[in-house]
């Protein structure tokens, strides 16, 4: 079970929760002049790493505010939860709290990360 802990209501199961994507995706200037593959793109296409990502997530189940949170993809481990007003934190304050689902300490693709 992941617990999630809303900036707003305190910890609530995630059942609570929905995903809203990627956070701070800037919409693009002119968006009135793009073309239909420059607007597909902004719409669409997210990035996906293995690793530190920036994450909306929304407590549909309560109070129904929007928040933002970096979240280690390989880990499920949620690393810090912030209102959508508070500044943006650095991924490198997070670069040495990441671990792989094993425990070992660098994220790779497997293969790449055992060369020796």
């Amino acid at each position: 079970m992941l617990v999630i802990d809303c900036p707003y209501c305190g910890p609530r199961d995630q059942s609570e929760f929905s995903n809203g994507g990627e956070a701070h995706v800037k919409r693009p200037d002119g968006s009135q002049d793009i073309s239909d593959r420059e607007w597909g793109e902004y719409v669409f296409i997210r990035s996906n790493p293995k690793g530190l990502f920036y994450e909306r997530w929304v407590h549909s189940h309560g109070c129904r505010k929007w928040f933002n949170c970096v979240r280690d993809t390989s880990t499920d481990e949620i690393l810090e939860i912030y209102k959508l007003d508070d500044p943006q934190p650095p991924l490198k304050k997070f670069e040495n709290k990441i671990k792989t689902p094993s425990g070992e300490p660098d994220v790779g693709s497997g293969n790449f990360t055992v060369k020796k």
